[in-house]
């Protein structure tokens, strides 16, 4: 990537980290007959750092990223990325700092299917209002990042299941984030297609530096990442894949 495009959104604080919360808590039901979903969550990571967190279905690991991405508001505690609270400023300063220092991978691709991969990959920087030949050019640039420079101008129909998340990885990394959260980025592909995509993570996290929070019920995927933790009983907990 070109050094404008590795200037944007790569804040850290002065300890290193990239992301921290802080006793996250979310609580569902009433008063009488409360359900704790995280209960004390504290977390750190540091630039660089690929995390997986692994859990039985129901446990709240996609409730849990949805704090920490600053889609879901917690019932109480707070988040910082790039040293700044996800949940002490408006839902228009917050929509900023998600579009500036994070970027999101789902399990399903949600790449628009009447535009190229090219514009796919260049919507977060027209939403952020970068002038047109940059944003063209930061991503063609991410494209041929994820081996796809030959199929910027192919719509997702025409891309295969292992393509169109090569796109939404490309998406996700475009504005250069301090961090990038995934959820179940390989549930949807072939084991194959799913060692490639963990072997361009890899790639990608060691050439940019960015880190990785990976949430997954795939443990050969969590073993390839640096760090292990289990969402149990609302708390997160190292183990040993």
């Amino acid at each position: 990537m070109s050094d404008q495009a590795m200037s944007d959104g790569s804040e850290i604080q002065d300890n290193g980290l990239v992301l921290e919360c802080r006793q996250l808590r979310k609580t569902y039901g009433d008063t009488a007959a409360p359900v704790e979903v995280l209960n004390g969550i504290d977390l750190q990571l540091k630039r660089g750092e690929r995390l997986a967190i692994i859990g039985s279905s129901g446990s709240g690991k996609s409730t849990l990223l949805n704090m920490l991405g600053g889609l879901d508001t917690p019932t109480s505690g707070d988040v910082l990325v790039a040293n700044k609270s996800l949940y002490n400023i408006n839902e228009n300063a917050r929509a900023q700092l998600r579009n500036r220092s994070l970027g999101f991978v789902y399990q399903f691709h949600h790449l628009l299917p009447e535009f190229s991969a090219l514009e796919n990959v260049a919507m977060p920087l027209l939403i952020r209002g970068v002038a047109i030949p940059e944003v063209r050019k930061q991503a063609a640039e991410l494209l041929q990042a994820v081996g796809l420079g030959h199929r910027i101008e192919h719509k997702p129909a025409t891309l295969s299941g292992g393509e169109r998340q090569r796109v939404a990885i490309a998406r996700a990394l475009v504005t250069n984030p301090a961090c990038v959260l995934m959820d179940e980025p390989t549930g949807n592909l072939d084991r194959h297609t799913a060692q490639d995509v963990q072997l361009l993570m890899q790639q990608l996290n060691q050439e940019f530096h960015i880190s990785f929070i990976v949430v997954t019920h795939d443990h050969a995927l969590a073993e390839q990442q640096g760090r292990v933790l289990e969402l149990k009983d609302g708390l997160l907990l190292p183990i040993n894949t």
